[in-house]
């Protein structure tokens, strides 16, 4: 929700009543036969299929399609056939990095009837892509406590000293992108054609994540579409062209937007997996807060379905390449805290995108997305994490806002077994954006930032708590938004030596100070999960 321009030491990133998962299904009935699963074994795909009653055909014959995202039915191209039956194997070449790749297509039955192929299973994609990963290295898993770091502080040991663990940052693809013309440029090669990166950028990149890794920090990449880049317009969206936003969603709608995406994919999965000597990132989230349509996922579509179809494909694109490259990887969608309420016509509730996202993956083959969630406070602006206004922090499902105070709902919520992952496990989930202001006193934000961070550590399937952000931004500033634990002059507030206790042996400090501010034992709140609202709106007086 926050993601502004940072002007950075590298200047590298320019940057209900019925169950909706139920309602959903509905939707999805009427085909006969069904593609259990499609998995890679060796340089193979494998697709087990079955029917409750064997539809009729010329032939006797099952047909398999695979389409690219883009197309719809018996578009694509026959990659298989089999003796039609109850339950069947269709095995086909994967043809890894060749023009006629199938990790990231997608595969249909298809029957001949009266002469012309008829569709009758839904789609399904490959879910086991790190079956070829190559660049695999174990993950640097050692404490979810994070930071948006200023890159201009990043060097000087401070971050070590604040006892970080992890930090989150933006790569804007089209800023990566671009051409044989370009000196210098990173030729990769891939599904058969030579793409281009742009080596002045990428080596930026290169060197600021080998810097954090070297600091012991695990990395997260936010990927986002800033639709500028010469040699990226094929990224955007047709339903995003021509509009004015600060992220754009991403083309799948073409055969160019689509194979671009696969190298990409690709490319980063493979650069930073660790083993090339440019950095090991652990963490990819695709966009920032996608259902927020208008303001950092732009399409021109109002239509809920329209948006997290196009969201979810661009989404296995990205998934399945990483995935292929360095099996360890995580890969996370991003929605907002906005769960029941909208601040903005041009968004979706959370909720209903996140349902909506889930039937989509369940559908056509679970996979093992995370969720990157933001629980900012209500409104924004807001100094006390532990103290929400009532009208907007609820201790159930209707809440309009899901805020650290009742982030409880959305663990809950993520148990549910049709958002399992699939090894019947809870997802990861990581809270990969969350700020407290002290533009109404330093007191509220020590104790904001000791009770966010203190919940979130309380809850084991939280597996990142990322504080945006380490220095004050003044265009934020003109919105009561003072997040940093550093003033615009340098100077260390308060939450900054909170927020260095937390999740050390002084821990005991950071807690004392917050329940002091608090006026009740934090560990008490926390554990005992109460929830104290307060009349009004919100706004501060």
């Amino acid at each position: 929700m926050l993601w502004t321009a940072l002007t950075v030491l590298f200047a590298v990133v320019c940057c209900v009543v019925m169950n909706p998962y139920t309602a959903l299904h509905a939707k999805a009935a009427g085909r006969p036969v069904t593609i259990s699963s499609c998995t890679i074994a060796g340089s193979d795909v494998v697709c087990q299929i079955s029917a409750g009653s064997v539809p009729s055909s010329d032939d006797g014959l099952y047909y398999i399609y695979a389409d690219e995202v883009w197309q719809d039915g018996t578009t694509g191209k026959a990659v298989a056939s089999v003796g039609a039956g109850s339950a069947v194997t269709a095995v086909f070449p994967l043809q890894y990095n060749t023009a006629d790749s199938n990790l990231s297509r997608k595969f249909l039955v298809a029957v001949k009837r009266g002469g012309q192929m008829v569709q009758v299973s839904d789609e399904h994609y490959i879910t086991n892509p790190e079956a070829i990963a190559a660049y695999t290295m174990p993950r640097r898993d050692t404490g979810i406590k994070g930071i948006l770091p200023d890159l201009t502080r990043a060097s000087n040991g401070e971050l070590q000293e604040l006892g970080i663990k992890q930090v989150v940052y933006n790569m804007y693809v089209d800023d990566i992108c671009s051409d044989v013309s370009e000196p210098g440029a990173i030729p990769f090669d891939y599904n058969g054609r030579t793409w281009y990166f742009n080596g002045g950028m990428v080596s930026k990149f290169d060197s600021m994540i080998r810097s954090f890794n070297s600091y012991g920090l695990q990395v997260t990449m936010v990927l986002l579409n800033g639709g500028r880049g010469a040699y990226s317009q094929d990224l955007v969206h047709p339903t995003a062209r021509g509009g004015d936003c600060p992220g754009y969603a991403l083309n799948v709608a073409d055969a160019s937007g689509t194979d671009h995406l696969k190298a990409i994919g690709a490319f980063l999965g493979q650069r930073y997996s660790g083993k090339l000597d440019h950095g090991q990132v652990d963490n990819w989230i695709l966009g920032n807060e996608v259902n927020a349509r208008t303001s950092w996922w732009y399409s021109s579509s109002a239509s809920l379905d329209f948006n997290v179809n196009i969201y979810v494909k661009a989404f296995r694109i990205i998934y399945n390449e990483l995935k292929s490259a360095n099996a360890n990887v995580n890969v996370y969608n991003s929605i907002d805290q906005e769960w029941n309420r909208k601040s903005n016509p041009g968004s979706f509730l959370a909720r209903e995108y996140l349902d909506q996202f889930n039937y989509y993956i369940n559908r056509e083959g679970n996979i093992d997305w995370g969720l990157s969630y933001h629980p900012y406070n209500s409104p924004l602006y807001d100094p006390y994490a532990w103290n929400g206004p009532a009208v907007w922090v609820k201790n159930n499902l209707s809440t309009p806002y899901i805020t650290m105070q009742n982030i409880d709902l959305l663990i809950d919520y993520m148990h549910r077994a049709e958002y399992l992952n699939p090894a019947g496990q809870v997802r990861s989930i990581s809270l990969a954006e969350i700020g407290y202001t002290s533009s109404f006193g330093d007191a509220s934000q020590e104790a904001s930032i000791a009770y966010g961070y203190l919940k979130a550590a309380s809850l084991p399937d939280i597996d990142a708590f990322m504080l945006f952000r380490q220095t004050d931004d003044a265009h934020e500033m003109e919105s009561n938004l003072a997040l940093g634990l550093y003033d615009l002059n340098g100077n260390k507030k308060p939450g900054y030596e909170i927020y260095k206790n937390l999740g050390t042996s002084n821990e005991g400090v950071a807690k004392a100070r917050a329940s002091e501010i608090i006026g009740m034992d934090i560990d008490q709140m926390i554990s005992q999960k109460i929830v104290w609202t307060r009349g009004g709106d919100g706004v501060v007086q």
